[in-house]
């Protein structure tokens, strides 16, 4: 039986998995994802965490959990910084220690630091340091690499083409990508934003993007803009945006908002998520000003189904009224 990296199918999961999938398989290691995120999961994490932490880092634990007595190592890289001059969330920073302080019978955890802040050197030496596990020489580990970046730059190009990376979905990682079909005279068309990870993971969002279809709504998401074209809206903020995710969030959000036909936005947040208030307070101005409805949707492990329902509902339902009369119906929050 061969080696098995063991992938949590959490976090920069859904940013990053194609890029990471694609490196182990090149190094010729099997790579082991942990399922969709469900009840067993999220129980497991909330179990192991603080309590004071977010539903996201709750759910990695919960996927890291299951996945210990699976597979040889686990891969949770340190991310500090993927741009120079731009930080991550703190809480990703410290991601790894937590999980080895958190949960019991770990298998070897690659916590490769990747720390982009002041030099690209620090790619090429976190992406050997990642490989050595697997593959003694460089050039081998490098040419791995490269070459499922070939292919992560073929799946960003599809995302910008409105397929949704639902498709992260199969038991083992599998990318059927569910496509989302964007006509450019539809005006039934809301932008969903968030971190990647509270977007695309449809257990803790209670599938949003499959009740807003049931609506007869068109779905789009911050990924479907390239991502330099993001970074240039984004730069109409009067200081610079030094958090990654914020560059892709507000500048996506601001560049749809300015170009397409959007009838709504929600905004998906983490109770307690210090980036997000920053982001929902920039975006909504700016949808404010465009007189674009806009709502928040706050999840943790509490969030009920319901409630979620009713608050869809009643946004679709002032969409609608709004498409059929705008000039008598205001935006909502």
């Amino acid at each position: 039986m061969g080696t098995k990296v063991g992938l949590p199918r959490a976090m920069f999961y859904y940013d990053y998995f194609p890029l990471w999938k694609s490196f182990f398989n090149n190094l010729g290691v099997e790579v082991v994802v942990s399922p969709k995120t469900n009840k067993d999961i999220l129980n497991r994490g909330v179990n192991a965490c603080v309590d004071e932490s977010c539903l996201p880092i709750k759910v990695f634990h919960g996927h890291v959990d299951y996945l210990k007595d699976k597979a040889d190592y686990i891969f949770i890289p340190k991310l500090i910084s993927i741009y120079k001059k731009e930080y991550n969330c703190p809480k990703h920073l410290g991601l790894p220690d937590m999980v080895k302080h958190s949960i019991k019978g770990l298998p070897k955890i690659i916590d490769t630091e990747v720390n982009l802040k002041k030099s690209d050197r620090a790619l090429k030496k976190a992406i050997i340091e990642s490989g050595r596990y697997f593959e003694k020489s460089n050039r081998r580990i490098l040419k791995a690499f490269y070459d499922a970046l070939k292919q992560y730059e073929d799946y960003l190009k599809m995302m910008t083409t409105g397929a949704i990376p639902l498709s992260i979905q199969g038991e083992n990682g599998d990318m059927d990508t569910m496509k989302n079909i964007i006509k450019k005279d539809n005006n039934r068309r809301i932008l969903i934003l968030g971190h990647s990870y509270n977007v695309y993971d449809q257990y803790i969002n209670m599938e949003l993007v499959k009740k807003l279809r049931n609506f007869k709504f068109d779905v789009i998401t911050a990924e479907m803009v390239e991502e330099k074209k993001a970074r240039e809206y984004v730069k109409e903020l009067p200081k610079r945006m030094f958090w990654t995710h914020g560059q892709r969030i507000v500048g996506a959000a601001y560049s749809l908002i300015e170009e397409e036909s959007i009838s709504g936005i929600i905004y998906v947040s983490a109770f307690g998520c210090g980036l997000d208030s920053v982001f929902i307070d920039l975006i909504e101005r700016k949808a404010k000003k465009a007189k674009i409805p806009f709502t928040l949707l706050t999840i943790d492990e509490q969030t009920g189904e319901a409630g979620i329902n009713t608050r869809v509902e009643a946004f679709t339902d002032m969409l609608d009224w709004r498409l059929k009369d705008e000039s008598n119906i205001s935006t909502l929050r």
